[in-house]
């Protein structure tokens, strides 16, 4: 009778055990409703995800707050599994952070920062680098040498630890991995150069103001500043207003065509229109005359890099060129 009881105990065990195992698989199985919780920092983000969420229909804006897209049950590619997408609009980095530790919300932005502080294990979505941080003079600076005094103090490397090593170093408005060619355009500190340009210069054209659009990137323009000394420049950090000789600006690369993302790129930071390339010699000479006379210095490009909670399923919902795509994802509330 033992030996029967035993053999019918180990049977069972290996059902259940079998159940189990069966039943798992159900449990992240893609399944339809629940809203993802998503807050970004800039609003201006928030209409360009009009166009990305595909299977998606704006049904509320309040312009720069809040944003909610509703599955599109006729949507060409099917209906998504989401019901609701809810994005709050101007939330600080730090905040979103928080917010996602409390289970708050689905999906935040992370900056150089947040990044270093999310937890072990922690899922994180990123894009290629698809944003160039780069210093553009204003008009006022109209000598070209205090411009190329400038460029070469900058200490890229520095700069890219304040980032946490998230960035590719670059002299090139196009990142490297989508023009071919950015390695052939220097990104190397001259500080006896430097030095010997600002000799030339008087004495006030040796004294600059800058500006960081983003107020996230005020150790970097700090950063700029030291370097700026080692040349005898005196930089002065003011606040992102006014008319500043030169600002730290950001551009994004918004297509996979290098020409059109040369042509986008020079339209954000101010530099005209691009030449018309077509061949990669072409680009690369159009890319060259932008960047000639130094009135833009490009330094470092960087992901769009998302941290996402445990209820969200599915994945990755970000492209190469940081656009969502959150037509295959599904959430689920924790037990």
């Amino acid at each position: 009778m033992g030996l029967m009881w035993s053999r019918w105990c180990a049977a069972t065990e290996v059902i259940v055990s079998c159940l189990v195992v069966a039943a798992a698989p159900a449990a992240t199985r893609p399944h339809y409703g629940g809203t993802l919780r998503i807050e970004i920092l800039p609003a201006a983000q928030a209409p360009a995800a009009v166009g990305v969420t595909e299977g998606f229909i704006i049904t509320n804006w309040d312009p720069g707050l809040r944003a909610v897209f509703s599955a599109d049950d006729n949507a060409p590619g099917g209906r998504p599994f989401l019901d609701t997408i809810d994005i709050e609009m101007a939330r600080p980095l730090r905040d979103q952070s928080v917010d996602l530790e409390l289970g708050r919300t689905d999906l935040v932005e992370l900056g150089p920062n947040e990044l270093r502080r999310q937890t072990a294990g922690r899922r994180v979505w990123s894009s290629s680098p698809v944003r160039l941080m780069a210093l553009v003079f204003g008009p006022r600076i109209d000598d070209a040498r205090v411009r190329q005094a400038l460029a070469l103090t900058l200490d890229r490397a520095a700069l890219n630890v304040l980032l946490q090593r998230q960035g590719e170093i670059s002299g090139a408005l196009l990142p490297q991995w989508l023009s071919g060619y950015a390695f052939l355009f220097g990104a190397t500190a001259d500080i006896a150069k430097a030095r010997s340009l600002a000799g030339e210069l008087p004495a006030a054209a040796r004294t600059l103001s800058l500006s960081a659009d983003d107020p996230a990137m005020r150790s970097l323009a700090d950063r700029i500043a030291l370097n700026a000394r080692d040349a005898g420049l005196t930089v002065n950090v003011v606040a992102p207003s006014g008319n500043p000789d030169v600002r730290l600006s950001e551009a994004r690369i918004t297509s996979s065509d290098p020409a059109h993302a040369l042509a986008g790129v020079a339209a954000t930071l101010g530099l005209g229109e691009s030449p018309k390339a077509d061949a990669p010699e072409a680009l690369y000479a159009a890319e060259r005359a932008l960047l000639e006379g130094f009135r833009v210095i490009p330094l470092v490009h960087l992901p769009v890099v998302y941290g996402v909670g445990p209820r969200v399923k599915g994945g990755p919902g970000v492209t190469p060129l940081g656009e969502w795509r959150f037509g295959n994802l599904w959430v689920e509330d924790r037990p």
